[in-house]
């Protein structure tokens, strides 16, 4: 049986998909003591296409990134429950990291994080709200318009 914040998520028509698997040389997550890394996640949807390719300020809208930072946050929260097994074992969302694949003059980062962490807040409530950076970079794997990465605290 799912927990609550999975059913607050389902209500919500979000369906958590299967995490990807690492491309490189790397792990999906670490756990160490309370607290839990996630690798960025890019913007993958549950078919495994990209919600939005390309760079903002260029082809991709500031709504179209917003969707892919939120497309990102899912897949942090898949990589989530491989790792814990029930998102309700999630204490706090401490950090985002945002990666916006963006033209050298695009200045709305923060809006298109907005994406992520506004699921963050809606999934979890005040548990949800975090510390966050948004960086400009100039690509991402796959041409992806945004990749996000997060720290959790867990019990």
């Amino acid at each position: 049986m799912a927990g609550a914040i999975e059913q607050k998520l389902s209500a919500q028509g979000i369906v958590l998909p299967e995490p990807t698997s690492p491309v490189a040389n790397y792990v999906g997550f670490v756990r160490t003591g309370n607290l839990l890394v996630v690798s960025g996640q890019i913007c993958f949807d549950t078919d495994g296409k990209l919600v939005a390719k390309g760079k903002l300020g260029a082809n991709v809208s500031i709504e179209d990134g917003n969707a892919a930072a939120r497309a990102c946050a899912i897949n942090l929260l898949a990589q989530l429950k491989a790792a814990l097994g029930d998102l309700d074992k999630v204490v706090r969302v401490v950090r985002l990291g945002g990666f916006i694949n963006s033209t050298p003059d695009f200045t709305d980062g923060p809006k298109v994080m907005n994406g992520a962490s506004d699921l963050m807040v809606a999934a979890f409530g005040d548990k949800g709200r975090h510390a966050r950076t948004t960086i400009g970079v100039a690509s991402l794997p796959a041409d992806a318009a945004v990749e996000v990465e997060g720290l959790f605290e867990v019990a």
